[in-house]
């Protein structure tokens, strides 16, 4: 049997081209997905750890800035799936029940390590309310794209506060929207929108040179 390293590292044309098969059928049928890990079908979890990996992987870099730990939390992460699958009921996206189990296994680190999460390695008036431009002009962080290498900005942001890198790679680099950042983090919405926008001036600052 293959281990979950094995897999991750094995990528061909061929699976590539069922990934993207894989990803219509996600999202068209996500009560079949809960089917599919309820019944621990070994094959739907080859295709998840196909289709999720990178995306995961990027996201535990981002919240543990190491990434020896990153992939000792990304294994877990998806044996976490193989135990838990059952719990997952098709109401919310795959990836965002996903991410809340990586975030989790984090979180829990952290506080085992010293007494501090994630939530607290923010600055002061986390919860002040912001408003959000519309969603299909150019971001905020697109902006900044436009005038940076994408090498330095990922170099930046390990630079911005924990709290807010997570926002800005949730929002920005896995597109989703806050409805579905504020569930993952359990966090209410105007914080998450003062996280992203708070991300976005530290991110700034970290791109000034000095």
């Amino acid at each position: 049997m293959r281990t979950i390293s094995q897999i991750w590292l094995t990528r061909s044309a061929a699976e590539a081209a069922s990934a993207v098969c894989f990803s219509t059928f996600m999202r068209d049928d996500f009560k079949a997905l809960a089917r599919g890990l309820r019944h621990r079908d070994p094959e739907l979890l080859d295709q998840l750890i196909e289709q999720y990996q990178f995306r995961l992987f990027r996201y535990l870099l981002h919240l543990t800035a190491n990434r020896e730990r990153a992939e000792d939390f990304f294994q877990e992460t998806w044996l976490r799936v193989l135990e838990r699958g059952h719990q997952y009921n098709g109401k919310w996206k795959f990836e965002a029940w996903l991410f809340a189990i990586a975030r989790n296994l984090v979180l829990d680190w952290h506080r085992r390590k010293k007494p501090q999460s994630i939530d607290s390695l923010g600055g002061p008036q986390d919860d002040a309310t912001f408003d959000v431009q519309d969603e299909h002009s150019a971001s905020p962080l697109q902006q900044v794209l436009q005038a940076e290498q994408k090498s330095t900005v990922q170099q930046s942001l390990e630079k911005v506060p924990a709290i807010y890198r997570e926002v800005l790679a949730l929002r920005f680099q896995e597109e989703m929207q806050l409805e579905e950042i504020a569930v993952l983090t359990g966090a209410p919405i105007s914080t998450v929108k003062s996280r992203l926008y708070r991300g976005l001036d530290a991110l700034k600052v970290a791109l000034t040179p000095h």
